[in-house]
């Protein structure tokens, strides 16, 4: 019975699905150093049954403040993300492959590619995420949400 629980997250959850909504994110991302570490939050915020919605329904006035207002619909978001992490992993390694992102080593970040290719279906949560966080320093992410890289 848990093989096909297995297969049934699986086929969900797999980095075709979840790989578009890291390269949209990055690509409404300012450029900024240590921007890696934000990877984590992609799919964990965007794949929330709140938070989705939210994010969808979000706007240019809107706030990480405003987005994110219910502090007590985020109490699983470590959880969220520690589920996640080898996803997010096998998510940035497609996203490399297909050439919709590179990594600037010396700035420990992840950055657009320069001529995206028309494959890409952009996520337009993701993309709305994107937008949000490049008003703020990777730290100052970490300490509103409450959760702690890994």
């Amino acid at each position: 019975m848990s093989s096909i629980v297995d297969a049934l997250y699986e086929l969900k959850y797999n980095p075709f699905e979840y790989g578009p909504y890291l390269a949209s994110f990055y690509t409404a991302l300012e450029e900024s150093e240590n921007n890696l570490l934000l990877a984590q939050l992609v799919i964990p915020l965007c794949s929330h049954p709140i938070y989705s919605h939210k994010l969808l329904n979000s706007n240019k006035r809107s706030s990480i403040w405003s987005v994110f207002d219910d502090r007590t619909k985020l109490y699983d978001l470590q959880e969220r993300i520690d589920g996640f992490q080898a996803l997010t992993e096998q998510c940035i390694q497609y996203c490399l492959v297909n050439d919709w992102l590179s990594v600037n080593e010396q700035w420990l970040s992840l950055t657009k590619c320069d001529e995206v290719t028309s494959n890409l279906i952009t996520q337009k949560s993701a993309e709305k995420l994107g937008r949000l966080f490049s008003e703020h320093s990777v730290v100052e992410i970490y300490a509103f949400l409450g959760v702690k890289p890994r």
